[in-house]
């Protein structure tokens, strides 16, 4: 019965997500600029009202995505998380006044398609719910020398380049904390004792509220947010695939022509992406910062 859920829970999370992370830019842009990782953002966005319950319903999310791969393969609830796209170009077209045009449709249509059929052909499924830390020390690695790269770029590099390093920082984190995430629900059957207990825990208490403040730098950072979404939107499923794939051992069919057909399928839904991203307007009543003064209340 579990299994049915798993789906149903991931697209609520992923609409929790697409409209949160609207408002959540809105937001972003009517208060004072700040560095990366800097937590006066978070101080300045929380006297918002509408950022305080954009980030509830990132928390709702948070709780149905959790929902989701207790009983859900983590190669198949990320990729759905992707549909959050849709859902935050839907509203920010009505709440935008803007109807969407052909390149959004057609965006619309290559995103869902290209999930749906890597979904189908791939049928990822199986793998380990426990892995050791130590086994996870070379992704570790790895990891932060990209994460530092990221943080490099952005600090030296104003404008487009600083939101999409911010971006891709704030992605992969996102990729990593939804396998820690996955870990710990899994871990749930052997009681409070056996969480409190694991090491995904207290990783995913860092990795994930360090992952969210990224998100609201590179919200800031870029004056839209369809670039900053598109790169998140990416990167995180990608992060999740790869260390599914290869530490938690899910399983994909990768017969050489279903394998050729699952890269062309994910590179149709990241071509979506893209398109979705570029049609992504502003949400109605906010406007960029300029000078570090904050703009028009949110």
């Amino acid at each position: 019965m579990g299994g049915y859920l798993a789906v149903p829970l991931a697209l609520a999370a992923a609409i929790s997500f697409g409209v949160s992370g609207v408002v959540e830019h809105g937001c972003t842009r009517t208060v004072r600029a700040r560095g990366a990782l800097e937590p006066g953002l978070l101080v300045d966005l929380g006297r918002r009202p509408a950022w305080l319950a954009a980030v509830g319903a990132s928390l709702a999310g948070f709780a149905l995505q959790a929902a989701a791969l207790r009983f859900g393969a983590l190669a198949v609830i990320q990729p759905l998380l992707v549909s959050g796209l849709l859902f935050a170009v839907a509203f920010a077209v009505l709440t935008g006044g803007q109807k969407p045009d052909s390149i959004a449709i057609g965006g619309a249509a290559c995103c869902a398609g290209g999930l749906a059929g890597f979904l189908v052909i791939a049928q990822p499924g199986g793998g380990i719910a426990a892995v050791s830390l130590r086994s996870m020390l070379p992704l570790a690695v790895v990891l932060a020398a990209v994460l530092a790269l990221c943080l490099a770029v952005a600090h030296r590099c104003p404008g487009a380049a600083r939101a999409l390093a911010l971006a891709l920082a704030c992605g992969i984190l996102y990729g990593v904390a939804a396998f820690l995430l996955k870990s710990v629900t899994a871990l749930l059957g052997g009681g409070i004792i056996s969480v409190l207990g694991s090491w995904p825990l207290y990783a995913a208490a860092v990795i994930g509220p360090v992952g969210f403040l990224l998100n609201q730098n590179a919200f800031q950072a870029g004056a839209l947010a369809a670039p900053v979404l598109a790169v998140i939107t990416t990167a995180d499923p990608l992060v999740s695939i790869g260390i599914a794939r290869f530490w938690s051992g899910e399983h994909f069919d990768t017969t050489a022509w279903r394998l050729g057909a699952e890269i062309a399928l994910f590179a149709v839904m990241t071509a979506g992406i893209a398109a979705l991203a570029c049609r992504t307007p502003l949400a109605r009543g906010t406007a960029p910062a300029h000078g570090g003064e904050p703009a028009e209340p949110c």
